[in-house]
């Protein structure tokens, strides 16, 4: 017989421990009203003949105080149930004044650094973390099942988001912007109108991604390819107020300053995106997180005004924005997405000049990301689509056209499981791996459907610019979302991390070993492939398997795993568990090879799946990253360039840091010399410790080199 745990594990029945847990009752009540042994006999017996193949905890402790009633020992059935009330009672305290007051006392160091793009010293955010950590607090007592608490909480699975959990807001979504520019919209009961002007549709696309940002807890995303028609606007206006010149001055040239007041509206409007995002604080005391969508489509009536737009966001991304100190630095938002296409896949295309231009800017400021248009159709029936903020992908959809949809579309949360512990649990046993797989597996869908029950019923009033006004649906006020909850209108993602230490512990290879390794690496993530496609067939929900990003996450599975079992080589040793299907980083595998090998994975991780590419410092050596780019385009869905970068700690400078005369960094905006105020980073492994020195006989030759 199985026991259910309050936790949600299932471990094997043990009698022993209804014997043990009698006794000790025993010692709180006089002689009379003991329960003898012979009695705690009959009451396991009892027990073990009404329960056969699986039982709960609940379920044993409720029959062991009917039965102790039945015998007439009302005392000792009392204490029995007063101990399991304090028991539940300690199970449920409140446990946010610690954070609470840590977080204000500037100690609470994980919360702090939890997202990139929240301060956490300063008012606004703290409020907002602050309910944060009372939102975990009520979801974990009152609002979830116990068991997916205790899950959560023992590193099962992790339910994302929890601070947002109290509220009925969802996690990211794809904006329909071109619906709310074309149609118009309305912020703080005020209409805005449909821009005339590209500068003007610039300004309200910062209001919009500002509104959505407050009213939801991730990422927006935002296809840029919709402004190109208010460039063209621009044009004609222009060059509708220039008719009065005609026949004074020549047709070229009113061509050339209608040009010219067009490419400074281009400049002015990217600026008024780039420094808006980065200078709007929602309500949430953040930047908006918030991707620009970077697609050329072939059959755009303003593919060329969209290639201006493009080549402006680059340019002005590849430059920077200026700190408080003047310098310019890279800003962590806007993200940028540049799709890959036949036209600009570094093939002789007459788009390739921008590529050109985003790979200078990757090897500089480390995005854009890129995605693959060739790759993704073989994924998505034909689509191409920017992912969601959070960089998970929504599943092909329909509407009642037969068009596919996806912009208006969004994700209502995300349940990762941690794959290494039921490797760890399961000890090389297969069957009993998968035996818990499909009993986690199973939690995860309990906890994924807690998401979806806190949405349902709930009215468009909860967020007018979502659900009202465009960037989601245009609803009535007072409609219920509940349509946009079914049918796979919006998706419900299904997490994984440490597919490398599963692979190692089960196998004994790695998950890059081809004949054993590689095929139970497989075989996991079509089993999560599959659960999800099945979990939508019974509940018509849009189910999806998500490669998270979850750097965090790595770490929190990490080290609840090695608190409970102690160190194990290449698994908890390292302090982080390898991100979703990722190779480990300290593989041995060059760029290629990580991209070509990781593909497979990413055709099944279709919720959602990036790769990230480790390189050296490549300003001065743009073409073998463009050749990366043009193998990007061939082989993977979506990936991203991680690179060291030289970084002062005194005045924010992250360009290239000279070494000088006496072979030592210095910095040359500010001069610092000290190279403990100067760091090299690594966004894959986030090792942010001292860097050593090999020093050659030279200055030129001397290097840097990361000890890790």
């Amino acid at each position: 017989m199985k026991v259910i745990k309050r936790d949600g594990s299932v471990v094997n029945y043990d009698n022993c421990k209804i014997k043990n847990a009698l006794l000790k009752a025993n010692e709180t009540v006089s002689f009379e009203k003991k329960v003898s042994k012979e009695q705690i006999e009959t009451i396991i017996q009892f027990v073990e003949s009404h329960f056969k193949e699986q039982v709960s905890v609940e379920e044993i402790q409720d029959t062991i105080e009917k039965k102790l009633m039945c015998m007439g020992k009302y005392d000792l059935a009392k204490k029995y149930i007063t101990y399991r009330y304090v028991r539940d009672l300690v199970r449920k305290e409140n446990s946010t004044d610690e954070s609470i007051l840590n977080l204000v006392r500037f100690k609470n160091r994980e919360l702090a650094e939890e997202n990139s793009n929240k301060n956490a010293s300063i008012a606004s955010t703290q409020r907002d973390l602050i309910a944060g950590e009372v939102s975990k607090d009520l979801s974990r007592r009152l609002l979830l099942p116990e068991k997916i608490s205790k899950a959560h909480d023992n590193g099962v699975l992790h339910f994302h988001d929890l601070d947002y959990f109290l509220q009925p807001i969802f996690n990211c979504c794809l904006i329909n912007i071109g619906d709310m520019l074309d149609h118009g919209t309305v912020m703080n009961g005020k209409m805005i109108e449909s821009p005339k002007s590209f500068q003007v549709a610039c300004t309200v696309t910062t209001q919009i991604i500002a509104a959505v940002a407050s009213c939801q807890y991730g990422g927006q995303s935002v296809e840029m390819s919709h402004l190109g028609k208010y460039l063209r606007k621009s044009y004609d206006k222009f060059m509708k107020k220039m008719e009065i010149f005609k026949g004074k001055i020549s047709d070229e040239d009113i061509e050339k300053i209608v040009k010219e007041r067009v490419r400074s509206e281009l400049e002015s409007g990217v600026q008024t995106i780039q420094y808006q995002i980065n200078t709007l604080m929602t309500t949430n005391g953040q930047s908006p997180f918030v991707t620009l969508f970077l697609n050329l489509k072939e059959d755009d009536p303003y593919i060329e005004e969209n290639a201006m737009i493009i080549e402006e966001i680059l340019r002005q991304r590849y430059m920077g924005i200026k700190n408080e100190k003047g310098v310019y630095i890279t800003p962590a938002f806007p993200k940028l997405i540049y799709v890959l296409d036949e036209h600009n896949c570094l093939k002789g295309g007459k788009y390739d000049y921008l590529t050109k231009l985003a790979v200078k800017c990757s090897s500089k400021r480390l995005y854009p990301d890129y995605i693959s248009a060739k790759k993704m159709r073989e994924n998505y029936e034909g689509n191409v689509f920017s992912p969601m903020g959070c960089r998970s992908f929504l599943s092909p959809y329909k509407d009642e056209r037969g068009i596919y949809k996806f912009e208006g579309r969004f994700n209502q949360g995300v349940v990762s499981i941690n794959l290494p512990q039921i490797a760890i649990l399961a000890d090389k046993d297969e069957e009993r791996f998968f035996q818990l797989f499909e009993e986690r597996l199973e939690l995860c869908k309990e906890a994924l459907l807690c998401r979806h029950k806190a949405l349902m019923g709930v009215s468009s009033d909860i967020s007018p610019i979502h659900f009202q006004y465009g960037a989601i649906a245009r609803l009535d006020k007072g409609e219920k979302i509940d349509a946009l909850l079914k049918d796979g209108y919006s998706t419900l993602s299904l997490g994984y991390i440490g597919l490398y230490e599963t692979t190692k512990l089960m196998t004994g290879k790695e998950q890059t070993e081809q004949t054993v390794g590689l095929p139970f690496a497989l075989r996991i993530m079509h089993y999560m492939n599959e659960k999800c496609k099945q979990w939508k067939k019974e509940t018509g929900l849009g189910f999806a398997l998500y490669g998270t990003p979850a750097e965090s996450l790595c770490y929190r599975f990490a080290r609840i795993d090695q608190e409970k079992f102690g160190i194990i080589p290449d698994v908890t040793d390292k302090g982080y568990y390898t991100n979703s299907y990722h190779v480990d980083v300290r593989q041995k595998i060059d760029a290629f090879s990580k991209l070509s090998f990781e593909s497979q994975f990413q055709s099944i991780s279709s919720g959602g799946a990036i790769s990230y590419i480790e390189i050296p410092n490549m300003r001065h050596n743009l073409e073998a990253l463009e050749s990366l780019v043009t193998f990007i385009y061939d082989n993977i869905q979506y990936a991203e360039f991680n690179t060291k970068s030289d970084y002062c700690h005194v005045c924010g400078f992250d360009g290239e840091i000279l070494i000088n005369e006496d072979l030592a960094w210095e910095c040359p905006v500010c001069g610092n010399k000290d190279h403990k105020r100067m760091n090299v980073t690594r966004r894959t492994c986030g090792y942010l410790g001292e860097n050593f020195w090999n020093v050659g006989k030279t200055k030129e030759i001397a290097k840097r080199t990361l000890h890790l």
